[in-house]
């Protein structure tokens, strides 16, 4: 004869889920760092070869006016790249597609084991 209580123990240890339905929108956003990254590098690609275009002042020298200029360039290269990033983020809105998901909740199982009374607990230090 099979124990009856093995099989009810068994029954109540199902953790519970509930499930729910809602309607989502997925797109593929453009990652900003990237953007501005890539931008500050072109910006500072444009300014040395802007600055090796021309002639520099003997008396300054390449070095420092490339620094210059590069004041500029960089900052001016990040909101470019800003710029293309806030574009394709808004391109990228328009082609959003919609699809329903479902989420999952499982509720964790109660902790049914107790320590017992007259053991006492590790001490932590040496």
């Amino acid at each position: 004869m099979p124990d009856e209580r093995a099989t009810d123990h068994d029954e109540a240890a199902e953790p519970s889920s509930t499930i729910a339905a809602a309607k989502v929108r997925i797109r593929r956003a453009p990652r900003y760092p990237i953007f501005l990254i890539v931008g500050a590098g072109l910006g500072a690609i444009v300014t040395l070869v802007l600055t090796a275009l021309f002639p520099a002042d003997p008396s300054v020298g390449f070095g420092p006016l490339f620094g210059y200029f590069a004041i500029y360039g960089i900052p001016a290269g990040v909101v470019l790249g800003a710029l293309v990033a806030l574009v394709l983020d808004r391109v990228s809105t328009r082609r959003a597609k919609s699809i329903v998901m479902e989420h999952t909740t499982v509720d964790p199982l109660p902790l049914d084991v107790e320590a017992p009374a007259d053991e006492k607990a590790p001490d932590s230090g040496p």
